[in-house]
């Protein structure tokens, strides 16, 4: 009798790990995200040798895009929060150096970010302290960009009702119809390049609010490049 697997519940086939997770749907689905593996998503009471024949005749599909999640870059991945880290800073390499101090505070220092701390064992701590730094200057620095371009491209009359900068998950921007322009701060760890493509990518959706071809034909206007800038950007992961 084909069993049934419990929700949630992890099975393996040809060497790929899945879970399992069961809705009120009328078949099955495979998805592959980044951090989460591999997630079948199946009808309640399918059995599981039904969902191992799918996942098989998926294994091809499955592994191609294993491995394209293997090859991103994942930006904060294996961050050490300790003295002699290695941490991002507008697309260089910098190495934390942390010091004792009554008073936080975080500053550039050539190839160094010193991070004062009055517990310099304290990785969460300091780890709070950077997140925040990172913060600060994601805002002035956005900002300062966000200027700039309306500047150069005056002429367009963007208008943006507002900006907000903070750490985003699944996107680098957004921009909603009423003109909230919102940047996400880990784009300041990542080349100068990026943060101008994102938040030009975002001024045009202030004329055009979808991904159609008058949205592209404008974004192509202002950034010829970019294309190869959207593919770079697609190759990096906050998590």
């Amino acid at each position: 009798m084909d069993r049934l697997p419990g929700d949630g519940s992890y099975q393996e086939i040809n060497g790929i790990t899945y879970r399992v997770i069961f809705s009120r749907r009328k078949s099955i689905s495979i998805i592959v995200s980044p951090g989460k593996g591999v997630t079948v998503r199946a009808p309640f009471g399918t059995g599981l040798k039904s969902l191992e024949k799918f996942v098989n005749s998926k294994t091809g599909w499955i592994r191609k895009h294993l491995d394209k999640q293997n090859s991103l870059i994942r930006i904060n991945d294996g961050r050490k929060y300790a003295d002699g880290g290695s941490h991002l800073f507008k697309g260089e390499e910098k190495i934390l150096k942390i010091l004792r101090s009554e008073k936080q505070y975080v500053r550039l220092n050539g190839r160094y970010i010193e991070t004062g701390v009055r517990d310099t064992g304290n990785e969460s701590l300091i780890k709070r302290v950077l997140a925040l730094w990172y913060i600060r200057e994601a805002h002035d620095f956005t900002s300062l960009k966000l200027n700039e371009i309306l500047m150069r491209y005056a002429s367009y009359s963007f208008k943006p009702t507002s900006l907000v900068i903070r750490p985003l998950k699944s996107r680098w921007g957004s921009c909603t119809s009423r003109g909230k322009i919102t940047i996400s701060s880990e784009l300041i760890k990542l080349d100068p390049a990026y943060t101008d493509y994102v938040i030009i990518h975002e001024l045009c959706h202030l004329k055009h609010h979808n991904h159609g071809k008058d949205f592209y034909r404008l974004l192509e206007e202002l950034v010829p490049d970019y294309k190869a800038l959207r593919k770079e950007l697609k190759t990096h992961l906050t998590v």
